[in-house]
């Protein structure tokens, strides 16, 4: 009699078991590879990936690097629908975080920004209560440093992300790249004399803005200001304007990521009365 009892309980509790965890709601996770961004809308010094999800009812999302890691609370599985990012989300503390919606169907929030603690992950809930599944639209960016442009960091998933080096002394947070070089070069106005050059020092901050400061003889140093306007590997393109304001053009800069340095310039420009060339080789 005691045995049949013990049955009967082991198989109701066995029963409420199963009901318990029929009851509970089925959870699920994936991941996918962010593809790499291919436009050239980004301003320079600006990481950023537009991440964008076909969602039904409820899931926590993270983004890490260059993958996306979906975790199903309720619903099914969300899926990528066209997710890019122009670098990955650095593994280091990050200057300048920020998150933006940009097409939404219900609630869609930002639950931690990346930090040392979450494995550097920005992790967002999105729920989605309409039936069906609704596309969402987040983007999170952040500011770069110079070695986010380190070689191989050309596509997701191939960068250092050890955070680079602080800059020298008066090179502020902005200023996210620095490239330095000794070398010869000469600057000549209207092919009539040369100023001899020697040292250069690059700084691009994260809005574009550049300033070439190279040290000349005799303390005739020379200062160029302007704007990167395109980027084709190791060659920058700059528009600038000579310190006085007056002569101005189309600065070429080649430059070494892995050691932050300057291998060439090449500059020409003029106010339609003077002309000024530059060159410049790393020796």
């Amino acid at each position: 009699m005691l045995k049949a009892m013990k049955r009967t309980t082991l198989r109701r509790t066995g029963f409420a078991v199963f009901a318990l965890f029929a009851a509970l709601p089925v959870v699920a996770d994936s991941q996918f590879r962010i593809r790499r961004m291919t436009r050239d809308d980004v301003p320079m010094g600006k990481g950023q990936c537009d991440i964008r999800l076909q969602v039904d009812n409820e899931v926590e999302v993270s983004v890490r690097g260059d993958t996306i890691y979906s975790h199903t609370l309720a619903g099914r599985d969300a899926y990528d629908d066209g997710s890019e990012c122009n670098a990955p989300v650095p593994s280091r503390d990050i200057v300048g975080f920020n998150f933006e919606v940009l097409d939404e169907r219900g609630d869609i929030r930002l639950l931690a920004e990346p930090s040392r603690r979450n494995n550097y992950s920005a992790v967002v809930q999105i729920r989605d209560s309409k039936g069906g599944q609704g596309r969402y639209h987040f983007r999170i960016s952040w500011q770069m440093t110079g070695s986010d442009y380190r070689p191989g960091n050309d596509r997701p998933g191939f960068g250092r992300g050890d955070g680079g080096r602080p800059g020298p002394p008066g090179f502020s947070w902005n200023n996210t790249l620095n490239y330095r070089g000794n070398g010869r070069g000469a600057a000549s106005m209207n092919d009539f004399g040369d100023v001899r050059l020697s040292s250069v020092d690059v700084n691009i901050d994260r809005g574009g803005r550049i300033t070439v400061f190279f040290r000349g003889e005799r303390n005739r140093d020379m200062r160029f200001n302007g704007t990167v306007i395109g980027r084709d590997g190791d060659r920058l393109k700059a528009e600038v304007f000579y310190e006085d304001r007056r002569l101005r053009g189309i600065m070429f800069l080649s430059v070494d990521d892995r050691r932050d340095a300057v291998n060439a310039i090449n500059f020409e420009g003029g106010d339609g009365r003077d002309r000024m060339r530059l060159n410049w080789d790393r020796r």
